[in-house]
């Protein structure tokens, strides 16, 4: 992957992740799900991961060496990453392996999304809430330990009975979080651009020497 590639997936990523933001926040107070029932809305996790695995299927592992044409040996692109981290693709285009100084055999590459998890890695715990459809057959559920509950006995969808009587089960949606994350994924997505308008200009430089 060159620069290109590089700074488009990651643009590609935060602007999911911003996505997933925004479905957090617009959801703060819902208490059903999509098709109308009773149900608790977890909050939403974008889970990223680099992109390696493509480029080592093309190119092969790092440090196997290879040759140019015109500097002996086999001519035939692709050419496999030598120890100065440099290969030839296919295409022509040139990619860098940003670890071969490191000899970790992984190639420098974009990102991509590996999931969007809704339990975030987070303790669950179990309340008493025979109203809820997907109840056990005891009334029990099972939310995230951060779970908001909101003392509101007036409200339809409050729990009628038992330990948690009257309390209105509320996403683990935390709004300060939430703007935290908005800003930091903008930052995110701002330096992609950055780093993709200055590949364009240095190109654009190469063309006019």
């Amino acid at each position: 992957m060159d620069i290109f590639d590089i700074t488009a997936s990651g643009l590609t990523a935060q602007r999911l992740r911003m996505d997933t933001i925004s479905s957090n926040l617009a959801n703060v107070n819902s208490t059903h799900d999509e098709n109308g029932n009773l149900a608790v809305y977890k909050r939403k996790n974008v889970v990223f991961a680099p992109v390696y695995e493509n480029a080592v299927k093309r190119f092969g592992p790092p440090g196997m060496g290879g040759s140019m044409p015109g500097i002996g040996g086999a001519h035939t692109l692709p050419m496999r990453p030598s120890q100065n981290g440099i290969s030839i693709g296919a295409d022509g285009r040139a990619t860098l392996n940003l670890s071969a100084s490191h000899n970790t055999g992984m190639p420098g590459a974009g990102v991509q999304v590996l999931q969007i998890s809704d339990n975030n890695g987070m303790d669950t715990q179990r309340i008493y809430a025979p109203n809820y459809p997907d109840a056990d057959a005891d009334g029990y559920i099972e939310v995230p330990q951060d779970i908001r509950m909101v003392y509101d006995p007036d409200h339809p969808d409050a729990i009628p009975e038992g330990e948690h009587q009257g309390y209105v089960l509320y996403p683990n949606v935390n709004v300060v979080t939430e703007m935290v994350d908005m800003i930091s994924a903008t930052r995110a997505y701002e330096a992609n651009v950055t780093a993709l308008q200055s590949a364009k200009s240095m190109m654009q430089s190469a063309l006019e020497i």
